[in-house]
């Protein structure tokens, strides 16, 4: 990386392989409304969480090349599975690049339960990573987690506007499979989730707490930024600071999406579409 002192006013990359990682980006500019941001929809290859592992891995590794050259002075990995299958190969890439990734909330939910089970709703790829089953056991003895892979949600959050129907559809056997098993606590281990957290708080009742990660990430990722005197000191921009960009077909197709979800954040974004090279 470049003297801290000249990358200070150098944009953050955000990504995801769609809009899941607007979740995050909105707790990134409420935290840090001086910071400007690049947000990549990796729509050509949306969605994530239904490809090989390795496949994953090696697109983080091109996504991770365009924001280094770009430069950015950070990186945010604004989904789950993208950090489980991506994220320590690129720490390894660029050693010196500030780079954070998203994981599900166990911690704070195995601290949280009362009935010591917790229930979690993820993508199939990340709840088979190998980093999803260690964060898993590293809390065996405080509580037991029950996952529960969602596939066809993201698709369903991708659609605009949301078909609250048909996710409700999809999420009910899952909700009813995890109340079964007396969960208190239930983690959306998806950055797409926290936009149907309503339909899943619906579903679970008020017995039940919902958890999601995007404000605990924003937080890590100002520490890592304030560690590495990268911060920027000049006047907020807020929203005005955020430049999005696709890499699939349709860029009016984005901001139709982030206008749905994000509401008055964005109103009315513009997004411009890229081609990713190979690393």
């Amino acid at each position: 990386m470049n003297n801290p002192l000249s990358m200070r006013d150098a944009p953050i990359g955000v990504f995801d392989s769609g809009v899941g990682g607007l979740s995050v980006l909105i707790e990134l500019v409420q935290l840090m409304p001086q910071e400007r941001f690049v947000f990549l929809a990796d729509e050509a290859y949306l969605p994530y969480g239904d490809k090989p592992q390795h496949e994953i891995a090696e697109r983080v590794q091109q996504v991770g090349h365009f924001f280094h050259e770009m430069p950015c002075k950070a990186l945010i990995i604004a989904c789950n599975t993208a950090t489980a299958a991506g994220a320590n190969g690129l720490r390894n890439t660029y050693p010196d690049w500030p780079i954070v990734g998203i994981e599900p909330a166990v911690k704070p939910a195995a601290l949280m339960t009362r009935s010591g089970r917790v229930g979690i709703l993820a993508t199939v790829n990340t709840v088979a990573s190998e980093r999803f089953r260690n964060l898993v056991q590293r809390f065996d003895d405080v509580a037991t987690v029950i996952a529960r892979p969602c596939p066809g949600l993201v698709e369903l959050i991708e659609h605009s506007p949301l078909d609250t129907s048909a996710i409700k559809t999809l999420l009910d056997p899952h909700i009813k499979a995890l109340l079964a098993q007396k969960v208190d606590v239930i983690v959306l281990g998806c950055t797409h989730y926290p936009f149907v957290s309503h339909i899943v708080a619906d579903l679970a009742g008020p017995g039940v707490q919902i958890l999601e990660t995007g404000q605990a990430v924003a937080r890590h990722a100002m520490d890592k930024l304030l560690a590495a005197d990268l911060l920027r000191t000049s006047q907020a921009v807020g929203a005005a600071g955020v430049q999005f960009l696709t890499s699939g077909s349709s860029s009016s197709g984005l901001a139709e999406k982030i206008r749905g979800l994000a509401g008055q954040h964005w109103p009315t974004p513009a997004v411009n579409r890229v081609a990713l090279r190979p690393s």
